[in-house]
């Protein structure tokens, strides 16, 4: 009865791993293609025309195959929201949680945000707030990632508290900087339409907020 069993198990297994790997593959590579082609189409001047359809045909897939993979243009826009998220809130991550003092990482922090947004990043960001006025599922993704852009602040102030012995909280001192951010990028977009981030001009603003901050803290 052992043999039999080892007998009848054997075969199936080399088909499955073996057809699986390029099922995926191609399935990712589709994917992918219909990913980038909606960035292209949210990024554009006209992305309130934002279909799947068009999607599909950007990307040179069927419509079918478009449903296949997203079953709607919010999937979609999903989908480009976690895309993104190495281009912006990654960096930020990184800028943190890398080695260093309070110090230096906020330094670090200063220095990437200081840093023009890339044009076509600033036009998604800008069409992603768009979509979610009207779309729910669309707003609590754009939220999701704000609360993690907005918690690399706090984890900055937590090596401030680890330094000092965690003798202070850093969840308001983080979400200071955070709406401090905010608000120079909202004056920053207003002043070249752009939508970008704090720029170059807001670097001694958060520089000097931030160390205001550590040394009241």
């Amino acid at each position: 009865m052992s043999a039999s069993a080892q007998h009848s198990e054997v075969p199936p297994a080399p088909p499955a791993r073996a057809a699986r790997p390029r099922v995926s593959a191609k399935g990712e590579q589709t994917r992918a293609r219909l990913v980038a082609a909606a960035r292209t189409l949210l990024a554009g001047e006209l992305s309130e025309r934002f279909t799947t359809r068009n999607v599909a045909a950007l990307s040179g897939v069927s419509h079918g195959m478009c449903h296949y993979h997203f079953q709607d243009r919010t999937e979609l826009i999903l989908a480009v929201i976690t895309d993104i998220h190495p281009e912006w809130i990654t960096p930020l991550e990184e800028a943190v949680t890398g080695p260093g003092t309070f110090a230096e990482r906020a330094e670090r922090v200063v220095e990437l945000l200081g840093r023009p947004e890339g044009a076509e990043l600033s036009r998604l960001h800008s069409a992603l707030h768009w979509h979610a006025l009207n779309d729910a599922r669309v707003r609590e993704g754009l939220e999701a990632e704000y609360r993690r852009w907005r918690a690399c602040f706090v984890a900055l102030f937590q090596v401030l508290a680890d330094e000092r012995g965690g003798a202070l909280d850093p969840r308001p001192l983080g979400l200071a900087v955070a709406a401090a951010v905010d608000g120079l990028a909202a004056m920053e977009s207003m002043a070249d339409g752009t939508g970008a981030g704090p720029g170059e001009g807001g670097e001694p603003v958060l520089r000097t907020l931030i160390r205001t901050l550590a040394a009241g803290a």
